[in-house]
């Protein structure tokens, strides 16, 4: 089986990236930064994207081949699950979670030869009609 078409825009995430979590409300100190790992690579073939937070978190993300946004189930270590849409274009990266209890959303920049990524997390607590900032996260390609 060959990558599904439906998620070829996704190739460039493809491969190992530093991470660098920072200005994070969450944490103790603002000045605080915390760097991990992500690495992103084919499922089943290239039937889905799955991408990995060291050992702390993973995303599945899969597209339906008739609708324009990807969809991201999420996972971690504190065992919290969540279903994001997401938009991707190569150029900027979306993802967004509504609910009434505790709403969220991302919005990442990908530098122009696609090896940098920056972003910043929000959220809201009150279905999204207010959101604060929650944390920036930086990914920067160590692998292709």
């Amino acid at each position: 089986m060959t990558t599904n078409p439906a998620l070829q825009p996704l190739e460039l995430l493809v491969g190992d990236w530093e991470m660098d979590l920072f200005n994070a409300e969450f944490l103790p100190d603002p000045e605080t930064r915390v760097r991990g790992s992500a690495t992103f690579a084919w499922v089943e073939q290239g039937a889905a994207l799955v991408m990995r937070q060291g050992d702390n978190a993973t995303w599945i993300i899969g597209r339906d081949d008739s609708a324009d946004d990807f969809h991201v189930l999420y996972s971690d270590n504190r065992g919290v699950s969540r279903v994001y849409r997401m938009t991707f274009d190569g150029h900027r990266w979306t993802l967004q979670r509504n609910t009434a209890e505790f709403s969220q959303r991302f919005e990442a920049t990908i530098g122009t030869e696609g090896t940098t990524i920056e972003g910043r997390w929000e959220k809201s607590f009150d279905a999204g009609e207010n959101w604060q900032h929650d944390f920036n996260i930086n990914y920067t390609k160590t692998t292709p």
